[in-house]
């Protein structure tokens, strides 16, 4: 395996919306490439997703990385280095360190569907990072695709000269050659000195059970050379190399890694956390003084708690998110109790998908089956005495008569959605507390951005969404700040018990709809008991709503026939009496099945 001189590599992403194509175009460029035989593609697409959950949802959610060797039309030969970036909101970290180790990005953007929110959010994190950008239209082949109407489209909403840009068809191959020349003319080679010291960033890391940590590397200065002592900048340690390589998907492994070069090292790591992504890695002898610019640390947004169903899970449960924790640095967990749960954990998540990809990882891969909360996010309480706090959780929430003031966090979302569905989704952010900011027009598509509580999107937003415009509505959001809101926790008695699990802070002025909605859900989701069961939303001492399950009667009466009326009043009364006595001391069975439904309750 021979190493390119520095001007004959490609490093570059694929950048898309969800759906665009950019796994079948990844496919695509190792097939005519030659990385894989056809025969080791037959009856596989997307070779790089390799979660089943990726391949079922058809989504990518753990950036991939692969090497290809390609002789161009110039008669030179070049290595392409292609990442295969998620395309998803809640995986936009995996997008940005993806980016930092390329030079150049494929934009690829469906014909027929035209700029999408995502399309945007990642090609403004490609330019922040100085990329050269090629546009890709894909699905030409399609009868609804229109070319033209969408290169004026990236020229007018992203400000890139489409002109020339790649006409393809992933699925069908047509163009493909056209996209690997593009590669070689339009986007540039690495820039790095090979007599320098060793200088590499840590794009990515993962557990693999034979061989440990394995570290996915991007050289940018000197050599990474097997048995070479190293050391990660941003921990302190050191280690030695013990495999240097690289994936055609399949790992292969070389001698060393020159500048410019993506790659994987394995250095007997025990533990992915002390593999830190956009750590700088260097010389153990002779390191560098200045570290790379590292990349923003996931910051979880989301919180909710996970519960084994059954309590002797616990410790399963507990190796599970150790487990993942291995392979996913963005996932957060910490231990915690609840009366009606018993023990568990509370995991933080990038997003609603994130929390739930996660549980569906849990459930799948280590046979868990799993309680989660309602979703929640970090609010910062101001008390009284000057502190300040910082909750996830309603039921860590101080007494009332000792918070000042509570701030919760706000997002900017960007909604693209055809003209038709723009009534809808006004009013569905207008729902949501939302302030509206400015609303424009790309072609036939308005693109609107709002001011929006993050407290309320994390609860079904994104499904309302997609069915108030029939799924054509695409939406993207970032952090922007902490607001004052007047806030309440609002709880939920069932047989004047206070279910923790249900607990959540909420709006005042959502309270009693949020409130009413889960009363009703949960009687419909009770069982009937022998005794009747009241079941009520309360703010503090205050009841906003209650309904009631009606009581199982056993007909008590049946064995009177004729008679006095007494003698059945007397055995209703017994009856009575040992119903008062029943609901006092009786235990309310709450099926797992209502936690669950509940806490998807629809506003």
């Amino acid at each position: 395996m021979t190493t390119a001189p520095i001007s004959n590599i490609r490093n570059f992403s694929i950048v898309a919306h969800i759906d665009h194509g950019k796994s079948t175009l990844a496919d695509r460029l190792i097939q005519m490439t030659g990385g894989l035989s056809d025969r080791e593609m037959a009856g596989k697409e997307q070779v790089l997703d390799s979660m089943d959950i990726e391949r079922e949802r058809g989504i990518t959610i753990k950036a991939q990385t692969v090497r290809l060797n390609y002789r161009a039309k110039d008669g030179k030969d070049y290595i392409f280095n292609l990442m295969d970036t998620p395309g998803h909101v809640d995986f936009a970290y995996e997008v940005s360190r993806s980016l930092a180790a390329c030079e150049g990005s494929l934009l690829v953007v469906d014909a027929s569907q035209g700029v999408e929110a995502q399309t945007l959010a990642n090609v403004y994190q490609a330019l922040d990072n100085n990329h050269e950008i090629v546009p890709v239209l894909n699905k030409v082949d399609l009868p609804a695709a229109e070319p033209e109407k969408v290169k004026q489209q990236i020229e007018d909403v992203i400000g890139i000269d489409a002109s020339d840009a790649v006409m393809i068809s992933a699925k069908t191959g047509i163009g493909i050659p056209d996209v690997l020349e593009a590669i070689v003319t339009r986007l540039p080679p690495p820039k790095g000195d090979r007599d320098a010291t060793l200088k590499a960033l840590l794009v990515d890391s993962w557990y693999d059970v034979y061989l440990g940590v394995v570290v996915l590397i991007r050289v940018v200065d000197g050599t990474m050379r097997k048995n070479q002592r190293i050391r990660m900048m941003g921990t302190g340690a050191a280690y030695d190399v013990e495999r240097v390589g690289f994936f055609t998907p399949k790992m292969e492994q070389v001698e060393e890694l020159g500048p410019g070069e993506i790659g994987f090292i394995t250095a007997a790591i025990k533990e992915v956390a002390d593999t830190r992504v956009g750590d700088t890695i260097t010389d153990d002898k002779k390191p560098v003084s200045k570290m790379l610019p590292g990349f923003k640390p996931a910051i979880p947004v989301v919180f909710c708690g996970l519960f084994p169903a059954d309590a002797n899970d616990f410790e399963t449960l507990r190796a599970a998110m150790g487990k993942l924790r291995l392979n996913d640095a963005s996932f957060s967990y910490e231990m915690e109790t609840s009366a009606a749960l018993g023990f568990g954990f509370r995991c933080g998540f990038l997003g609603l998908l994130h929390l739930e990809i996660i549980q569906e990882r849990l459930s799948r891969e280590f046979d868990l089956n799993l309680i989660a909360t309602a979703p929640s996010v970090i609010y910062k309480m101001h008390l009284t005495d000057g502190t300040e706090l910082s909750i996830h959780n309603p039921v860590d929430m101080p007494d009332v008569v000792k918070i000042a003031d509570i701030e919760e966090p706000w997002i900017e979302a960007t909604i693209l959605t055809p003209d038709e569905y723009l009534g809808s989704v006004l009013k569905l952010c207008q729902d949501r507390r939302g302030a509206q900011k400015e609303l424009t027009y790309v072609g036939s598509r308005a693109m609107v951005k709002y001011d929006l509580p993050l407290n309320e999107v994390v609860f079904d937003f994104y499904d309302r969404l997609k069915s108030v415009s029939k799924g054509y509505a695409s939406f993207d959001y970032h952090l922007t700040d902490y607001k004052v809101a007047d806030l309440v926790k609002m709880q939920i008695l069932v047989n004047g018990e206070p279910v923790d699990a249900l607990s959540m802070l909420v709006h005042r002025t959502r309270a009693e709809g949020r409130g009413r909605a889960m009363v009703e859900k949960m009687k419909e989701l009770i069982p009937p008991h022998m005794f009747q069961i009241p079941i009520q939303a309360a703010i503090g001492g205050k009841v906003i709503a209650r309904e009631t399950v009606r009581a199982l009667r056993k007909d008590v009466t049946a064995k009177c026939y004729g008679g006095d009326i007494t003698r059945k009043r007397k055995l209703l009364e017994k009856q009575k009496e040992g119903k008062k006595k029943m609901r006092q001391f009786g235990k309310v069975d709450i099926p797992q099945e209502a936690f669950i439904a509940a806490l998807k309750v629809d506003s």
